[in-house]
């Protein structure tokens, strides 16, 4: 069965009092289309915790700055509608134009501190300002008890967490494990820009994690030696990183060193081409092994 699609703010109102009416959880996964099996997992998970799945398909673009890819970026609706029915989502929230979130005299943002700062927030300025004011918009819509995220996008999320707990949202933040290529790339709507020789390239990112998880496992846990082994894999692929940094899993703060039972993520940004890519892996705490 197909899902509804809402087009408006009435029409998330009016269907959202109806859910509340009737008692009904609801899992909300938003989205900028382009669906891959990454957001899928979102929506399946989401049936797991809860009734019902919303998911949002809008190209927000107060995240994108000016130099950023905002007309380019993919867009398939009618495939979105097909992957959403598979992963078995009720409803689909596309704004019928960017007004729909922005209204003539829109003035009112969110801004979350710290978390956003460096890494992704030094490089695209205004980024997490346009993310975190969505995110906010469409949790105070929905409301929903549960909202998922990739941790593909990791500092996103930190950020997401933050503004949930700041404002009283409610929501349960959850975030869902990368889910890649079988050759090991993250997957992500911007591959569709890169060539065979570029997507080939890119595939540094996810082989210089694992090297770093290898010398973590072996002992070594000192930040130096686990960036440059980022680095030595996108260097070889002739990538333009952007950044490698080892950072507090929560905070997001640069660590010198993980600590015995430290939560740590180990991030990288690189350009392979002129498209950049992100990717990361837990280091650390319970989660020791990762998962890239």
């Amino acid at each position: 069965m197909a899902p509804a699609v809402l087009k408006t703010i009435a029409d998330v109102k009016d269907w959202t009092a109806g859910l509340r009416r009737e008692g009904h959880r609801l899992a909300l996964v938003p989205t900028m289309g382009f669906l891959h099996e990454g957001h899928l997992s979102l929506i399946r998970e989401g049936r797991r915790r809860a009734d019902v799945v919303a998911v949002s398909i809008f190209v927000n673009p107060t995240q994108f700055g000016p130099k950023e890819d905002l007309s380019r970026y993919p867009r398939d609706f009618e495939g979105d509608v097909a992957k959403c029915i598979s992963a078995g989502a009720q409803v689909i929230f596309a704004p019928a134009g960017p007004e729909v979130m922005y209204p003539q005299g829109y003035q009112t943002y969110v801004e979350v501190t710290d978390v956003s700062q460096g890494l992704c927030g030094a490089r695209r300025p205004g980024h997490f300002r346009g993310v975190a004011t969505v995110v906010t918009k469409l949790l105070t819509l929905f409301r929903p008890e549960v909202a998922l995220f990739g941790e593909k996008d990791y500092q996103q999320l930190q950020v997401i967490r933050a503004l949930n707990q700041d404002l009283h949202l409610g929501a349960d933040i959850v975030g869902m494990p990368t889910v890649r290529e079988p050759d090991g790339l993250a997957m992500s709507s911007r591959n569709a820009y890169l060539s065979p020789e570029e997507r080939q390239r890119a595939l540094a990112l996810s082989r210089g994690l694992k090297a770093a998880q290898a010398l973590l496992r072996e002992g070594t846990r000192e930040s130096e030696p686990l960036v440059a082994a980022v680095r030595r894999e996108l260097e070889a692929a002739g990538l333009q990183e952007d950044y490698v940094e080892l950072v507090d899993a929560e905070r997001l703060t640069p660590l010198a060193s993980v600590a015995p039972g430290q939560p740590a993520r180990l991030l990288v940004a690189a350009f392979s081409g002129t498209t950049r890519l992100i990717d990361n892996m837990q280091l650390g705490g319970e989660e020791n092994a990762g998962r890239v």
